[in-house]
């Protein structure tokens, strides 16, 4: 008997992907509709927990209310005032809206159905990729990209491998970015432990945009509300937050520490470089404050207006770049 599944199936109107590691104990679930993972479930001693807060139902992947587990293509977060300049040229996200409606965030993918690519197992693991075409010229972004999204299920955890393709002309602004929320236990984040391995806080406005120049900038030193560079408890902490200046492991990668000290449960969100996003869910439609998001980053949001993030974010026509990060579970 293999080692490892993989399979096609239904969620209500939605078509999901499982991958399955029998003999582990682990399976996940990912909907084609934004490539959104919809579940990681582990079996502890004969009971399933479900690690990922991600879409229960059919309606809600449709409404993508909350971003769960989105993935975030051509830039991640928001953009201020649906604007940006880019090689010398203003570009207008929603052109004609103005006041309180403009808003930008998340990419262009989260309502766009993924092409199954291929869907495989062996003795090693269990992978799918889905691929998408969706991101072409559009006010405000005259780019064309390809994108692929490999996920992995192996006896490690989960990785994700984002390829993103300028299969256009011009040279476009574009980066990754992953929005997963994680839940431990039935209870509030208050109680369990973070631990964020960075030196620098993002420092925002009332609008979460990061403050102009260096000012956005700030040394965890100089904000101890907000430093877990140790573990510690969240507490009654509001947390929406990116984080920088990351130190990788001594194996290059970096990563975000998640733990229950109740049940014992605990997972770590890694990454190879770019930012950590965390954010407490404290705005969300459901559930407030009973999962975290966090949040592996190419670049910071609204990097296109940037300066610093100008190179990094800077695809070449007939080039691709790859973003890697995923989640190890911790036996409790």
């Amino acid at each position: 008997m293999t080692r490892f599944h993989a399979a096609e199936a239904m969620l209500g109107m939605q078509p999901v992907v499982q991958l399955e590691d029998v003999a582990g104990g682990r399976r996940v679930r990912i909907a084609r509709l934004g490539a959104a993972l919809l579940n990681f479930e582990a079996n502890e001693g004969g009971a399933w927990h479900d690690y990922a807060d991600g879409y229960r139902d059919d309606a809600e992947i449709a409404a993508h209310s909350g971003s769960r587990f989105a993935i975030m293509v051509p830039f991640a977060g928001r953009i201020a005032d649906a604007r940006y300049t880019f090689d010398g040229e203003v570009q207008d996200l929603q052109p004609g809206v103005v006041g309180a409606a403009r808003a930008s965030r998340h990419g262009f993918v989260r309502g766009t159905t993924f092409e199954l690519a291929a869907l495989g197992a062996d003795e090693r693991q269990a992978q799918v990729t889905l691929t998408t075409t969706a991101i072409r010229p559009q006010p405000g972004y005259p780019h064309a990209i390809d994108l692929a999204v490999t996920l992995t299920l192996d006896a490690a955890g989960l990785t994700l491998e984002a390829v993103m393709r300028n299969v256009g002309d011009s040279v476009a602004p574009c980066f990754f970015g992953w929005h997963p929320y994680f839940r431990l236990a039935d209870a509030t984040v208050d109680g369990w432990e973070l631990t964020v391995p960075a030196e620098t806080l993002v420092r925002t406005g009332a609008d979460l945009i990061a403050l102009p120049g260096e000012a956005a900038y700030v040394a965890l030193d100089d904000a101890p509300a907000l430093d877990f560079r140790e573990p510690r408890v969240i507490d009654d902490r509001i947390i929406d937050q990116g984080y920088t200046d990351l130190e990788p492991d001594a194996d290059g990668r970096i990563r975000t520490h998640l733990r229950d000290p109740a049940s014992g449960r605990a997972l770590r969100v890694w990454q190879e470089h770019g930012l950590m996003h965390a954010f407490t869910s404290d705005t969300i439609s459901r559930d407030v404050r009973r999962a975290i998001a966090l949040e592996p980053m190419e670049c910071m949001a609204n990097a296109f207006n940037r300066p610093e993030c100008a190179d990094a974010i800077r695809l070449e026509p007939g080039t691709e770049r790859r973003y890697r990060c995923g989640v190890e579970i911790v036996a409790a």
